[in-house]
């Protein structure tokens, strides 16, 4: 995926803004390239796991229709540990053909954003596979 070096500096922003909590949202785009982040809030409000609300969700996914876009990935951030899933993320992970974004703020001075394809009825250990984030 490749990501213009706006919309990583937005990603951040957000991860930043709500804190102390997880952010969330949706990565629009065409052909593998991001055009725009769709926030969403954490109906979880919580620093450990994220849940969008599934009217929100739906908003932005008929936002994303009517631009002619496509879904390229959901994405959240870890406020403190590294941009990898955790058990959480992959239990959760509803879209197999869509890729999860990670933003990691654990070190605000250098944050981390990377991608993978989550696959919650792999086999262990074949669950998550990390996809290149090209940022431009």
């Amino acid at each position: 995926m490749r990501l213009p070096r706006p919309l990583a500096e937005e990603l951040v922003a957000h991860a930043i803004a709500d804190l102390p909590n997880e952010c969330c949202g949706m990565i629009s785009g065409t052909d593998g390239v991001a055009r725009r982040v769709h926030r969403a809030t954490n109906a979880e409000a919580s620093p450990f796991m994220y849940v969008m609300d599934g009217r929100e969700q739906l908003r932005i996914m008929d936002a994303i229709d009517d631009a002619g876009e496509d879904l390229i990935a959901i994405y959240h951030s870890h406020t403190r540990s590294a941009a990898y899933p955790s058990r959480t993320d992959v239990e959760l992970a509803f879209f197999p053909d869509t890729l999860y974004l990670i933003v990691s703020i654990a070190d605000r001075d250098a944050p981390d954003i990377r991608a993978f394809r989550l696959s919650r009825g792999a086999p262990e250990g074949e669950q998550i596979a990390e996809q290149p984030v090209e940022i431009a």
